[in-house]
């Protein structure tokens, strides 16, 4: 049976998460809709309250800390103008914390977050919220292709279950944990939880 292993590692990459201290933590598209009605994802809120413990880490740490929010325009489940499309109570941005809006999953596609972030001289992100499959995992892509250093951090995502192409149901326990393993294979260190972060 063939070794498995990762295009970071033959690349030599490795897969060592970056300091806290020395990152910028994007906060990805924690809003409402993901908490209630047609997008409530499977674990939202174990997964809310990680992004939560790791944004009081953050702050207490004093790193940049960009929030991420979607919009999709008036009357869609994204609708930033209406609550369904407000950011969480729990992981709400403070005076001084920017907000990124996007229209894209990639959270760098046609926003200033690239700039921002080049303008703090900022190489190291660390990524978290929803969908795990969809802008956590487009973001990470970005973030890869731009030259960041990433870190997902696993617990802090979540996303929902899925049809499949031959008509079953893909669980999101199983989706989540193959976009991870996709992330991980190269466009960024993937760890559980926000414990497992340096400091």
């Amino acid at each position: 049976m063939p070794t498995v292993t990762t295009l970071r590692d033959v690349a030599g990459i490795g897969h060592q998460p970056a300091a806290l201290s020395q990152s910028a933590l994007v906060i990805i598209d924690c809003q409402n809709t993901y908490r209630e009605g047609v997008m409530q994802l499977v674990g939202v809120e174990p997964a809310l309250a990680e992004v939560a413990r790791l944004l009081v880490r953050a702050r207490t740490a004093g790193i940049p800390i960009f929030h991420v929010m979607h919009d999709a325009g008036p009357g869609t489940p994204y609708d930033i103008r209406a609550e369904i499309g407000q950011i969480s109570d729990p992981v709400r941005p403070q005076a001084g914390e920017p907000v990124i809006v996007k229209t894209y999953p990639n959270s760098f596609w046609e926003t200033d977050l690239d700039s921002q972030l080049r303008a703090l001289g900022i190489q190291s992100l660390v990524l978290c919220g929803f969908m795990t499959h969809v802008c956590v995992n487009s973001t990470a892509r970005g973030a890869f292709n731009l030259g960041y250093q990433a870190t997902v951090v696993g617990d802090a995502t979540a996303t929902r279950d899925l049809p499949g192409v031959d008509g079953s149901i893909v669980p999101a326990p199983t989706l989540k944990a193959a976009t991870l393993a996709g992330i991980r294979d190269l466009f960024a260190v993937v760890v559980s939880k926000v414990d497992d972060l340096p400091a």
